[in-house]
């Protein structure tokens, strides 16, 4: 099936932010309790090493993302590791909570752009299931950005445009509203919102199913790469891993 990018209500900028907030954080409980990412920690792990790296800097971190297991791995291997949390439509409280959990994390003031990041945001730029949110044009320029920075890019996805994946996402709903009591800091409006108004499991239905359609298959991420410009100049992975009954998709670049 062709990749749709249909919308996502966390794109819009009219979409409250405490709504896009709840959902994030959604996602962030998620997969820090599922430790869905623990099977690419090696991939990481070698590109920081490889490459002189002591920093990452997360582009798209909506509420933190799967970064707290994540963090706990990479720092048993990477002592003097740092996270910089960014995104374009910043989710602080969330941030506040990350950095509360690890002393090593930090997150950027202002908006970040994943097509033009600021320039003294050096490290390796990592994105966790944001990918899929941009065009192909705009997915292009996050690339050629990395490249005309002289920086090494890491991009995650954890699911495919599948059947299986659509499947998986139709079931969201009960996962939000089972999880929804457990997802810290706690908030009477998320409660609000899941159960007595339920927009809430509504919108993570659909922006789940739809990010399954928008993502980029490995073809299409190599046909990315090829429009690049001095792509040679790095060595590009695209590939998939098994995560649990899922996997993860993921593409890599690193300077030569």
């Amino acid at each position: 099936m062709g990749r749709v990018h249909l919308f996502e209500f966390e794109d819009q900028s009219w979409f409250p932010d405490f709504l896009r907030n709840y959902g994030t954080d959604f996602l962030q409980f998620l997969s820090n309790k599922t430790n869905m990412y623990k099977p690419i920690i090696p991939l990481i792990s070698n590109i920081l090493q490889k490459q002189g790296i002591a920093k990452m800097i997360d582009l798209g971190s909506g509420g933190g993302g799967g970064l707290i297991r994540l963090n706990e791995e990479l720092l048993s291997l990477h002592l003097d590791l740092k996270i910089i949390l960014t995104d374009l439509y910043p989710n602080f409280s969330a941030f506040e909570y990350t950095k509360e959990q690890a002393s090593n994390f930090e997150y950027y003031p202002k908006p970040v752009d994943a097509r033009n990041v600021p320039e003294d945001l050096k490290g390796l730029r990592t994105q966790f299931l944001s990918f899929h949110h941009f065009r192909t044009k705009d997915a292009i320029q996050i690339l050629q950005n990395a490249v005309n920075s002289d920086e090494s890019i890491a991009i995650f996805e954890a699911q495919e445009r599948s059947i299986p994946s659509v499947l998986a996402m139709i079931f969201s709903p009960i996962t939000v509203l089972l999880t929804t009591p457990f997802i810290r800091p706690f908030k009477w409006g998320r409660i609000i919102f899941t159960y007595l108004i339920p927009i809430v499991p509504i919108f993570v239905l659909w922006d789940g199913v739809v990010s399954a359609f928008r993502t980029y298959s490995a073809d299409e991420m190599n046909q990315l790469i090829s429009q690049v410009e001095n792509h040679e100049t790095y060595n590009w992975e695209v590939n998939k891993i098994k995560s649990g009954p899922g996997v993860i998709l993921y593409l890599i670049g690193t300077k030569k």
